[in-house]
Protein backbone atom coordinates (compact mmCIF):
# COMPACT_ATOMS: atom_id res chain seq x y z
CA UNK A 1 0.00 0.00 0.00
CA UNK A 2 1.47 3.33 -1.12
CA UNK A 3 1.66 6.44 1.08
CA UNK A 4 -1.38 8.02 -0.64
CA UNK A 5 -3.51 4.91 -0.25
CA UNK A 6 -2.29 4.55 3.35
CA UNK A 7 -3.42 8.09 4.16
CA UNK A 8 -6.77 7.52 2.44
CA UNK A 9 -7.30 4.38 4.52
CA UNK A 10 -6.71 6.23 7.78
CA UNK A 11 -8.96 9.12 6.73
CA UNK A 12 -11.72 6.60 6.00
CA UNK A 13 -11.07 4.76 9.25
CA UNK A 14 -11.21 8.02 11.22
CA UNK A 15 -14.51 8.91 9.54
CA UNK A 16 -16.03 5.50 10.35
CA UNK A 17 -14.92 5.75 13.98
CA UNK A 18 -16.38 9.25 14.23
CA UNK A 19 -19.75 8.08 12.86
CA UNK A 20 -19.80 5.09 15.20
CA UNK A 21 -19.07 7.35 18.16
CA UNK A 22 -22.04 9.60 17.46
CA UNK A 23 -25.01 8.93 19.72
CA UNK A 24 -28.01 7.26 18.12
CA UNK A 25 -30.83 9.64 17.33
CA UNK A 26 -33.24 9.83 20.26
CA UNK A 27 -36.80 8.77 19.65
CA UNK A 28 -39.61 11.23 20.20
CA UNK A 29 -42.59 9.47 21.76
CA UNK A 30 -45.96 11.22 21.73
CA UNK A 31 -48.28 10.26 24.59
CA UNK A 32 -51.93 11.30 24.60
CA UNK A 33 -52.92 11.12 28.26
CA UNK A 34 -55.81 12.01 30.53
CA UNK A 35 -55.47 15.44 32.15
CA UNK A 36 -55.54 13.93 35.64
CA UNK A 37 -52.22 12.21 34.90
CA UNK A 38 -50.37 15.45 34.09
CA UNK A 39 -48.17 15.91 37.15
CA UNK A 40 -47.31 12.26 37.71
CA UNK A 41 -46.47 11.59 34.05
CA UNK A 42 -44.29 14.68 33.74
CA UNK A 43 -42.15 13.46 36.63
CA UNK A 44 -42.04 9.90 35.29
CA UNK A 45 -41.07 11.15 31.84
CA UNK A 46 -38.25 13.29 33.26
CA UNK A 47 -36.83 10.21 34.99
CA UNK A 48 -37.21 8.08 31.88
CA UNK A 49 -35.61 10.63 29.56
CA UNK A 50 -32.47 10.69 31.71
CA UNK A 51 -32.20 6.91 31.48
CA UNK A 52 -33.13 6.37 27.85
CA UNK A 53 -32.18 9.53 26.01
CA UNK A 54 -35.60 9.45 24.34
CA UNK A 55 -37.93 12.46 24.39
CA UNK A 56 -41.48 12.14 25.72
CA UNK A 57 -43.98 14.61 24.28
CA UNK A 58 -47.36 14.87 26.00
CA UNK A 59 -50.79 15.79 24.75
CA UNK A 60 -52.95 16.12 27.87
CA UNK A 61 -56.73 16.51 27.79
CA UNK A 62 -60.05 14.83 28.35
CA UNK A 63 -59.79 11.15 27.39
CA UNK A 64 -62.86 11.50 25.16
CA UNK A 65 -61.24 14.36 23.24
CA UNK A 66 -57.93 12.51 22.90
CA UNK A 67 -59.68 9.39 21.62
CA UNK A 68 -61.48 11.49 19.03
CA UNK A 69 -58.20 13.07 17.94
CA UNK A 70 -56.59 9.65 17.48
CA UNK A 71 -59.67 8.43 15.61
CA UNK A 72 -59.26 11.18 13.02
CA UNK A 73 -55.55 10.58 12.58
CA UNK A 74 -53.78 12.83 15.08
CA UNK A 75 -50.24 11.54 15.69
CA UNK A 76 -49.83 9.54 18.90
CA UNK A 77 -47.69 6.61 19.97
CA UNK A 78 -49.39 5.82 23.29
CA UNK A 79 -52.91 6.44 24.58
CA UNK A 80 -53.37 6.61 28.37
CA UNK A 81 -57.08 6.91 29.17
CA UNK A 82 -58.92 7.65 32.41
CA UNK A 83 -61.57 5.06 31.59
CA UNK A 84 -62.10 1.82 29.71
CA UNK A 85 -64.86 3.20 27.47
CA UNK A 86 -62.56 5.46 25.45
CA UNK A 87 -59.98 2.70 25.05
CA UNK A 88 -62.74 0.30 24.01
CA UNK A 89 -63.81 2.81 21.39
CA UNK A 90 -60.36 2.86 19.80
CA UNK A 91 -59.85 -0.89 20.08
CA UNK A 92 -63.20 -1.52 18.37
CA UNK A 93 -61.99 0.57 15.44
CA UNK A 94 -58.62 -1.18 15.28
CA UNK A 95 -56.65 1.87 16.35
CA UNK A 96 -54.73 0.42 19.30
CA UNK A 97 -52.68 -2.76 19.72
CA UNK A 98 -54.83 -4.91 22.06
CA UNK A 99 -51.83 -7.06 22.98
CA UNK A 100 -50.25 -4.03 24.68
CA UNK A 101 -53.39 -2.88 26.50
CA UNK A 102 -53.34 -3.00 30.28
CA UNK A 103 -55.05 -1.20 33.17
CA UNK A 104 -52.36 -0.02 35.55
CA UNK A 105 -54.02 2.61 37.76
CA UNK A 106 -57.09 3.34 39.81
CA UNK A 107 -58.41 6.47 41.50
CA UNK A 108 -61.25 7.71 43.70
CA UNK A 109 -63.69 10.62 43.68
CA UNK A 110 -63.90 13.49 46.14
CA UNK A 111 -66.11 16.52 46.58
CA UNK A 112 -64.07 19.70 46.82
CA UNK A 113 -64.87 23.28 47.82
CA UNK A 114 -62.78 26.46 47.76
CA UNK A 115 -60.22 26.49 50.57
CA UNK A 116 -61.99 29.40 52.30
CA UNK A 117 -65.49 27.96 51.92
CA UNK A 118 -67.70 27.40 54.96
CA UNK A 119 -69.88 24.85 53.18
CA UNK A 120 -70.35 21.63 55.10
CA UNK A 121 -70.68 18.58 52.86
CA UNK A 122 -70.79 15.50 55.00
CA UNK A 123 -72.51 13.20 52.51
CA UNK A 124 -73.59 13.03 48.88
CA UNK A 125 -77.08 14.15 49.96
CA UNK A 126 -75.68 17.55 50.91
CA UNK A 127 -75.00 18.31 47.24
CA UNK A 128 -78.75 18.58 46.78
CA UNK A 129 -79.04 21.28 49.46
CA UNK A 130 -80.09 24.79 48.45
CA UNK A 131 -76.82 26.36 49.65
CA UNK A 132 -74.93 24.40 46.99
CA UNK A 133 -75.91 26.32 43.87
CA UNK A 134 -73.27 25.33 41.31
CA UNK A 135 -71.19 22.17 41.04
CA UNK A 136 -68.30 21.83 38.56
CA UNK A 137 -67.96 18.46 36.83
CA UNK A 138 -65.94 17.39 33.84
CA UNK A 139 -68.57 17.02 31.11
CA UNK A 140 -70.72 14.11 32.39
CA UNK A 141 -71.80 13.23 28.86
CA UNK A 142 -68.32 12.24 27.72
CA UNK A 143 -65.35 13.03 29.98
CA UNK A 144 -64.45 10.11 32.30
CA UNK A 145 -64.30 12.10 35.56
CA UNK A 146 -67.76 13.50 34.88
CA UNK A 147 -69.11 10.16 33.72
CA UNK A 148 -67.84 8.56 36.93
CA UNK A 149 -69.39 11.34 39.05
CA UNK A 150 -72.75 11.01 37.31
CA UNK A 151 -72.66 7.22 37.79
CA UNK A 152 -72.01 7.69 41.50
CA UNK A 153 -74.85 10.20 41.97
CA UNK A 154 -77.20 8.14 39.81
CA UNK A 155 -76.52 5.06 41.94
CA UNK A 156 -77.54 7.10 45.01
CA UNK A 157 -80.63 8.43 43.14
CA UNK A 158 -79.36 11.99 43.52
CA UNK A 159 -78.61 12.86 39.89
CA UNK A 160 -82.05 14.44 39.12
CA UNK A 161 -81.57 16.86 42.06
CA UNK A 162 -77.92 17.66 41.24
CA UNK A 163 -78.04 17.81 37.43
CA UNK A 164 -79.55 21.35 37.21
CA UNK A 165 -76.63 22.67 39.29
CA UNK A 166 -73.90 21.11 37.16
CA UNK A 167 -71.42 23.37 35.38
CA UNK A 168 -69.76 21.07 32.79
CA UNK A 169 -66.09 21.65 32.05
CA UNK A 170 -63.69 20.53 29.34
CA UNK A 171 -61.80 18.13 31.61
CA UNK A 172 -61.21 17.37 35.28
CA UNK A 173 -58.46 19.97 35.65
CA UNK A 174 -60.89 22.62 34.42
CA UNK A 175 -63.39 21.51 37.09
CA UNK A 176 -60.62 21.80 39.67
CA UNK A 177 -59.77 25.30 38.43
CA UNK A 178 -63.42 26.40 38.60
CA UNK A 179 -63.56 25.46 42.28
CA UNK A 180 -60.13 26.89 43.07
CA UNK A 181 -61.14 30.24 41.59
CA UNK A 182 -64.34 30.34 43.65
CA UNK A 183 -66.53 30.51 40.55
CA UNK A 184 -68.59 27.53 41.76
CA UNK A 185 -69.57 26.30 45.20
CA UNK A 186 -68.22 22.76 44.84
CA UNK A 187 -66.89 20.21 42.40
CA UNK A 188 -66.38 16.50 42.02
CA UNK A 189 -62.89 15.52 40.90
CA UNK A 190 -60.38 12.74 41.36
CA UNK A 191 -58.66 12.62 44.72
CA UNK A 192 -55.32 12.98 42.92
CA UNK A 193 -56.41 16.31 41.41
CA UNK A 194 -57.60 17.70 44.74
CA UNK A 195 -54.17 16.97 46.21
CA UNK A 196 -52.30 19.30 43.83
CA UNK A 197 -54.17 22.52 44.59
CA UNK A 198 -53.76 24.68 47.70
CA UNK A 199 -56.88 26.63 46.77
CA UNK A 200 -59.32 23.80 47.35
CA UNK A 201 -60.06 21.43 50.19
CA UNK A 202 -61.70 18.03 50.27
CA UNK A 203 -65.15 18.29 51.83
CA UNK A 204 -66.17 14.68 51.29
CA UNK A 205 -64.43 11.52 50.07
CA UNK A 206 -66.60 9.09 48.15
CA UNK A 207 -66.39 5.67 49.83
CA UNK A 208 -64.92 2.99 47.58
CA UNK A 209 -68.06 0.91 48.07
CA UNK A 210 -70.27 3.73 46.72
CA UNK A 211 -68.03 5.01 43.97
CA UNK A 212 -67.48 3.57 40.50
CA UNK A 213 -64.52 1.36 39.60
CA UNK A 214 -62.07 3.88 38.15
CA UNK A 215 -59.64 2.31 35.72
CA UNK A 216 -56.80 3.87 33.70
CA UNK A 217 -55.87 1.68 30.71
CA UNK A 218 -52.86 2.37 28.49
CA UNK A 219 -51.94 0.95 25.08
CA UNK A 220 -49.80 1.39 22.01
CA UNK A 221 -51.50 3.24 19.15
CA UNK A 222 -51.34 1.19 15.95
CA UNK A 223 -50.31 4.19 13.89
CA UNK A 224 -47.24 4.78 16.08
CA UNK A 225 -44.21 6.03 14.16
CA UNK A 226 -41.90 4.79 16.95
CA UNK A 227 -43.43 1.45 18.04
CA UNK A 228 -40.26 -0.07 19.51
CA UNK A 229 -39.37 3.01 21.55
CA UNK A 230 -43.00 3.49 22.55
CA UNK A 231 -43.24 -0.09 23.83
CA UNK A 232 -40.20 0.47 26.02
CA UNK A 233 -41.83 3.51 27.62
CA UNK A 234 -45.08 1.57 27.92
CA UNK A 235 -43.22 -1.12 29.86
CA UNK A 236 -41.58 1.54 32.02
CA UNK A 237 -45.00 2.86 33.04
CA UNK A 238 -45.60 -0.49 34.75
CA UNK A 239 -42.22 -0.52 36.47
CA UNK A 240 -41.67 -0.27 40.21
CA UNK A 241 -39.97 3.11 39.73
CA UNK A 242 -42.95 4.58 37.86
CA UNK A 243 -45.33 2.97 40.33
CA UNK A 244 -43.68 4.82 43.19
CA UNK A 245 -44.33 8.14 41.45
CA UNK A 246 -47.96 7.27 40.72
CA UNK A 247 -48.43 6.30 44.37
CA UNK A 248 -46.78 9.54 45.48
CA UNK A 249 -49.46 11.44 43.57
CA UNK A 250 -52.25 9.39 45.12
CA UNK A 251 -53.04 6.90 42.37
CA UNK A 252 -53.93 3.32 43.19
CA UNK A 253 -51.83 0.62 41.51
CA UNK A 254 -53.97 -2.07 39.89
CA UNK A 255 -51.21 -4.51 39.02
Amino acid sequence: MGPKAFRSFFVLLAFVLMVLSLPLRAAEITVSAAASLTDALKQIAANYEKQSGDKIIFNFGASSTLAQQIAVGAPADIFFSADEAQMNRLEKNGLIDPATRKSILGNSLVVIVPSDSTLQIKSADDLANADVKQIALADPKAVPAGVYAKAWLTKLQLWPAVAPKVVPTENVRAALAAVASGNVDAGVVYKTDAAISKNVKIAYEVPRADGPDISYPVALVKGSSQPDAAKKFLDYLSSKEAGQVFTQYGFLLRQ
